[in-house]
């Protein structure tokens, strides 16, 4: 997602609107006092076979591990969570690192996983393509009826980010409200209220610039185009054919135990997160936790193409982005950034250097999954904070070091 500075505190609020969707959840503002079920979350831990790699370790596996190791010191992390595999064989699992004080991190912790749920929008809304019940060029005011220029936007623009919607994500009324109140559960009306009383940046279809609420429309006509809630709609299109048993929406900021718990300093003073509310981050029913394993399955098989035809594969890379993007006069270059072959934004996912990869970050949780289709390669990185830690998403950091050392002719340079 693209950072713009704001005027009030942009230390603060530059971290808070780092969201790229970021983002995750919705439902009653319960501030969990949660305590020790606060490590784990309700119900007895499951086994799970999201272990740590079996030692003695050699080749990859160890040059990995090195890195990470050295990555969490460099950036003063609290904890990495990482799976690699080439091919769909696993290079290495592991984590590194604290869930709370004396609490280890596992590999197996839960974590909300924020615009992870876009490639799996994405996805879903191309094989309806492919089944003919949609066009991406139908424009929606059939679904979307109070939308403004509603007759002028299309799937496809909703779905690639060039509607020219403003960004709730970067208002400063909306951070001001959730830095003041980050248990608040928000309603979509609530939240599309802030780029609804803003002019377009430009005519749909024109430019490029992301906005959250772009997929937060998009969710709601997938909803009434299919008469099926997205939750339920995503778990039979996308998650459950993926294998992603441990990746769910959750209607309320709970996270299924065991937890990896989040802490961050986006309001000045460094502190808990993990509950806060995730509600802002887009539709209700497509905010989500996995872990990390999942989070590899879900790095291969959305960027292979698994769930799609080949033409499908094509669009959902490059749906068209690469060229727009240009400042204008009403657009300055920190929105309408450049969308080039080497890095876009295709549908639903971002594509860099031929990885093909979604990067979450917010309320103190970080991620990263990245595939590279010519090596078979998977990256999938969770990363939590101490006071310490440097501004951004440090697990693209993690994720691009290791891409370094596997991939070297394919940079993953994510900043």
């Amino acid at each position: 997602m693209t950072r713009t500075p704001s005027p009030a505190r942009p230390g603060a609020r530059a971290r808070v609107r780092k969201a790229l969707l970021c983002a995750a959840l919705l439902a009653v503002t319960v501030q969990t006092a949660a305590v020790p079920a606060f490590a784990q979350g309700p119900g007895p831990d499951r086994r799970s076979d999201c272990v740590r790699t079996a030692r003695p370790l050699g080749g990859e596996a160890a040059q990995v591990l090195a890195i990470t190791r050295k990555a969490k010191a460099d950036l003063r992390l609290k904890s990495v969570e990482l799976k690699v595999t080439r091919g769909g064989h696993e290079v290495l699992t592991d984590a590194l690192g604290e869930s709370m004080t004396g609490v280890p991190a596992r590999p197996d912790m839960h974590f909300r996983a924020g615009s992870v749920v876009f490639s799996y929008v994405g996805t879903a809304l191309l094989q309806l393509v492919q089944e003919g019940r949609v066009r991406l060029d139908d424009t929606v005011e059939r679904w979307l009826p109070t939308l403004p220029k509603a007759n002028r936007i299309t799937l496809r623009m909703l779905a690639t980010n060039t509607t020219g919607l403003h960004d709730y994500v970067t208002d400063p009324a909306f951070l001001a409200e959730l830095e003041a109140h980050p248990f608040r559960a928000w309603t979509p009306n609530q939240l599309l209220a802030y780029p609804y009383s803003h002019s377009f940046w430009y005519e749909p279809g024109t430019n490029w610039s992301y906005s959250h609420a772009n997929y937060l429309l998009l969710i709601q006509a997938l909803e009434k185009i299919t008469g099926t809630r997205i939750d339920r709609f995503l778990r039979e299109r996308v998650t459950g054919p993926l294998g992603l048993h441990e990746t769910r929406n959750n209607f309320t900021p709970n996270i299924p135990r065991p937890v990896l718990h989040a802490f961050t300093s986006e309001r000045g003073l460094y502190e808990e997160s993990t509950f806060w509310n995730p509600s802002w981050t887009t539709a209700p029913g497509a905010v989500i936790t996995t872990q990390v394993c999942d989070l590899a399955r879900s790095a291969q098989g959305i960027g292979s193409g698994r769930l799609l035809s080949r033409r499908s594969y094509r669009t959902l890379i490059n749906p068209g982005t690469v060229g727009l993007g240009h400042p204008t006069a009403r657009c300055p270059a920190t929105v309408c950034l450049p969308q080039t072959e080497a890095k876009h934004f295709g549908l639903g996912v971002i594509v860099i250097n031929g990885w093909v990869l979604q990067n979450p970050s917010f309320s103190g949780y970080a991620a990263i999954q990245a595939y590279l289709p010519s090596d078979r390669l998977a990256i999938a990185v969770n990363a939590t904070k101490t006071k310490d830690t440097p501004d951004g998403n440090m697990a693209e950091v993690v994720a691009r070091r290791i891409a370094a050392a596997l991939a070297p002719q394919a940079p993953l340079a994510v900043g």
